[in-house]
């Protein structure tokens, strides 16, 4: 039995929601640029948990902005498919399964673009959401929006808000909240920019560039939620056997979830599905929520990559399960990130999110490799660490004892070898490892010799990979030299011991 509409009243699965028929009755409030895992597992997830309760009451029109795949599988299954939530919480255990009903059609770009002109004609049309990666908001001088459709996303973006001006121009409300979900900073105020150099340059009429202004929202936004997409094979057996369906679509995900919106009083009103779950934040700055996610998540990720892989561990959930890098982290976190994030954060709310992004490190049902989050690690470091490590040397004036470990460990990570293929490796306990990184290079030639001193020295004090001089910091360059050549010399348990 597939999952399918029709077959959705011989489904009965203890714990597992399924929507009621009147959801399906429900008006297109919102059309969607990608047919992607994040976007079903998050910005739909939403809207079906509010439209099961009676709030926002919309679906979705899905937009298959590229030609890559079919849409035949949401065809199939009346565009339904299952969420399946694992994680920790609170340090416990907690899952989810919901049967997906925010979709109500999957149209081609390609071969359906007429349709989708319709739908930008929709009285009930309120919300355009977008994930094209982060290479589809980019400016193509040479698009034509007048094309069936449009090359790039922004074009097609622009020809869908031409048409709806065609058809409301003379209605004030008629403008839309257009909310990209790119993993880039300030991407509506990006897309906002190249889709009105796109109206300019296909010399679209001043009133309908107007129009654009006054009653249109581009809404800067920030996911975080980790959806890795189909189950394994042997889950999605074993998923089969005990729902007694089959589905395509199925998606994998952590519980956790964020949807972090810039927007005024005026957008929350419309965006009534934020009432349902705590997840979906709309706020006139959401600096404070990539703040939180560069410095505690990606921040407290980078400081203990390489100490995690030099222990041995090869993923995440493996180095939280050890009581002594547990120690490590928290202390970490709690003791050093918190304080020294430079924006103005209450000691609650980043102590909240701490705990939560623990959590996250905890789920034994996400692999994360240690590996994989190193790669271009010395600009990771750069970016998400540097201000955090400067920050709380203005604060306290002295070593902060993880962050130097942390750097340490980096340093010795970064020991590589240049291989016949042109790749850069190191080594740790006999096993080899391969460094993706653009400053290999560099690190290559430091080591080359073993005075650990003088590494420790040429990295820290050199300014093109840090735009500062880190020997300068009281007592930082003899605490990384100190951790380093204990690194070395084998005991790197001890310096993670309780």
């Amino acid at each position: 039995m597939i999952l399918s509409k029709d077959n959705l009243k011989n489904i009965e699965v203890p714990g597992l929601q399924v929507p009621n028929e009147d959801i399906f009755n429900l008006p297109e409030k919102v059309l969607q640029f990608g047919t992607g895992v994040l976007l079903r597992g998050l910005p739909d997830y939403f809207i079906d948990k509010a439209n099961r309760n009676g709030v926002f009451n919309g679906r979705v029109v899905v937009i298959k902005s590229t030609d890559k795949g079919s849409s035949a599988d949401f065809d199939d299954q009346d565009n339904l498919y299952t969420f399946y939530g694992k994680g920790i919480e609170d340090s416990k255990e907690v899952s989810e399964q919901i049967v997906c009903s925010a979709i109500s059609r999957v149209l081609s770009a390609a071969s359906d673009w007429d349709a989708v002109l319709e739908v930008a004609k929709s009285p009930d049309l309120q919300v355009i959401i977008s994930n094209t990666t982060e290479v589809g908001i980019q400016l193509d001088k040479d698009d034509n929006v007048y094309n069936t459709p449009p090359a790039s996303f922004p074009g097609k973006l622009l020809a869908v808000l031409y048409e709806r001006y065609k058809a409301y121009s003379d209605k004030a409300d008629s403008g839309l909240i257009i909310i990209p979900t790119e993993l880039i900073v300030d991407n509506a105020t990006k897309l906002k920019a190249i889709v009105f150099e796109l109206a300019r340059l296909n010399n679209m009429e001043p009133e309908f560039i107007q129009w654009l202004e006054d009653h249109n929202k581009f809404c800067n936004s920030l996911v975080d939620r980790i959806v890795p997409g189909r189950p394994s094979k042997e889950l999605e057996q074993q998923l089969e056997a005990e729902r007694g369906y089959t589905d395509k679509l199925n998606i994998m995900s952590e519980t956790y979830s964020l949807w972090a919106i810039e927007g005024d009083q005026d957008v929350a009103a419309v965006l009534s599905f934020s009432r349902t779950d705590k997840g979906v934040v709309i706020t006139p700055d959401i600096e404070l929520f990539r703040e939180l996610k560069l410095r505690l998540l990606n921040g407290s990720h980078t400081l203990s990559c390489a100490l995690a892989f030099l222990s041995g561990f090869d993923t995440v959930k493996e180095a939280m399960d050890d009581e002594g890098f547990l120690n490590f982290i928290t202390q970490l976190a709690f003791g050093e990130i918190i304080q020294s994030i430079p924006y103005k954060i209450s000691p609650h709310a980043a102590a909240d999110f701490a705990g939560k992004v623990l959590d996250r490190f905890r789920n034994p049902h996400i692999r994360h490799e240690w590996l994989s989050i190193s790669m271009q690690y010395t600009a990771k470091l750069k970016m998400r660490v540097l201000p955090l490590l400067l920050n709380y040397y203005k604060t306290n004036n002295t070593v902060p004892p993880n962050m130097a470990l942390g750097f340490a460990a980096f340093i010795r990570f970064m020991k590589v070898v240049q291989k016949e293929d042109g790749s850069y490796a190191g080594t740790i306990n006999d096993r080899e490892y391969i460094v993706n990184d653009s400053q290999a290079p560099y690190f290559c030639k430091v080591w080359q010799t073993n005075d650990t001193n003088l590494v420790v020295e040429q990295i820290l004090s050199n300014q093109e990979l840090w735009n500062t001089d880190l020997t300068a910091l009281p007592g930082f360059k003899q605490a990384v030299t100190n951790n380093l050549d204990k690194i070395i010399a084998g005991g790197i348990t001890e310096l993670t011991a309780v």
